[in-house]
């Protein structure tokens, strides 16, 4: 069998100055590497904002970046696009398909791609559909949550995530309810195939938590919530600290960063409970096993998401969850000793976390809700799907 050329685009994707930024993408397109049918370029676009406002520290440094660098075997291409920040949005995807299409154009000229791959449904789809129509060939797009309970209804964006979802040949999402959610867009439900996340099951797994208490300088005999996750209105936070309460003798680990922080931290203080919520900034990928496993209970009070990779990673180390009953939740979470849901109240919230804690599962039971996840198994999956699109 031949392998298989593909391009894919990926606006979240991992680089020096933001070592977590979209570090699932990188986890899975290593993993097809790995497989060694598949000769994958990774274009990941950065927008660069015009004077003055590249000087924010959000941008700074950014236009450093190397424009070609090899990580992890992936080839990963970073052409610039123009970025306009808080009301360029509508104008994302053209730019990046500006960006891409030469370049795109080039590379397909010295070896012809099989297929045009997007791995976030705005901007990445509807510029891969334009490069696939150019290049004539196939385009995928993967859904992951908020680029479709996002973009899907924003003005001006909205109209084009649904023309892009009907240009497209193929479609992923990583969850069954998005995949429904993407349908009442408008989207043909037939074109789109369920496809998960993936797990590094040899470093997410469950660790003494005793000895990841005293790592991360907490004591041993305290209830310990964890929640994983960027500091914005969406993921919830403010729901959890306003539970501490409730909690008397419990503390909270923040691990993220974010525009929220600031005042999650006065709602702390203001609720008298910043003395038992830790703020841990951004947590290497590869210590939030370290995180998780000295937690009882993870916390995530999000408004949406598809099926999140956090939600994963703590189940496969032995940490049940307390999220909202959202349809990825729900798929994801069919036994009551893998977690519980919660609306974003303090009141709900304070009493799952508290029946867990009372009657806390084994960590070996919870591993289990996860035992099938794997990238060899996810980029299995995406290759085999890719094929089918690509004609073989």
């Amino acid at each position: 069998m031949s392998k298989l050329r593909v391009l894919s685009l990926a606006t979240l994707y991992p680089n020096d100055l933001a070592p977590n930024f979209g570090v699932f993408v990188e986890r899975q397109m290593q993993a097809v590497m790995k497989r060694g049918d598949v000769e994958l370029v990774q274009v990941n676009p950065i927008g660069l904002p015009p004077f003055p406002l590249s000087l924010h520290p959000r941008y700074r440094g950014l236009d450093k970046l190397p424009q070609v660098e090899e990580r992890g075997d992936v080839t990963v291409l970073r052409p610039h696009f123009r970025l306009l920040p808080g009301i360029g949005g509508r104008f994302n995807a053209r730019s990046v398909a500006r960006a891409v299409l030469p370049l795109a154009r080039k590379l397909h000229a010295e070896a012809p791609f099989d297929l045009v791959d997007a791995q976030f449904f705005y901007p990445d789809g509807p510029a891969a559909v334009q490069v696939a129509q150019a290049l004539g060939l196939p385009s995928s797009i993967k859904a992951r949550g908020a680029d479709i309970h996002h973009w899907g209804k924003a003005p001006g964006v909205a109209e084009q995530v649904l023309s892009a979802g009907r240009q497209a040949t193929g479609l992923l999402s990583v969850a069954k309810g998005l995949a429904d959610d993407m349908a009442a867009l408008g989207i043909d439900r037939a074109k789109i195939t369920i496809h998960r996340t993936g797990l590094n099951a040899d470093l997410f797994r469950p660790y003494d938590p005793r000895m990841c208490r005293d790592e991360l300088g907490l004591p041993r005999d305290a209830p310990v919530l964890a929640c994983v996750g960027a500091l914005i209105p969406r993921k919830g936070q403010t729901y959890a600290i306003e539970a501490m309460p409730l909690l008397p003798d419990a503390i909270l680990l923040l691990a993220g960063q974010g525009p929220d922080e600031a005042a999650l931290k006065s709602t702390a203080e203001r609720l008298g409970v910043a003395d038992r919520v830790r703020f841990l900034g951004a947590v290497p990928h590869d210590r939030l096993p370290i995180v998780l496993n000295a937690a009882d209970v993870f916390v995530l009070p999000t408004a949406s998401e598809g099926l999140a990779n956090a939600w994963v990673e703590a189940l496969a180390c032995g940490t049940p969850v307390v999220t909202t009953p959202i349809p990825g939740a729900t798929e994801l979470l069919t036994d009551p000793a893998w977690g519980a849901f919660a609306a974003r109240d303090k009141l709900a919230i304070a009493i799952e976390v508290s029946q867990l804690l009372a009657n806390p599962p084994s960590r070996e039971t919870v591993a289990a809700a996860v035992a099938g996840f794997s990238w060899e198994a996810n980029a299995a999956a995406l290759v085999d799907y890719w094929r089918g699109l690509a004609g073989g």
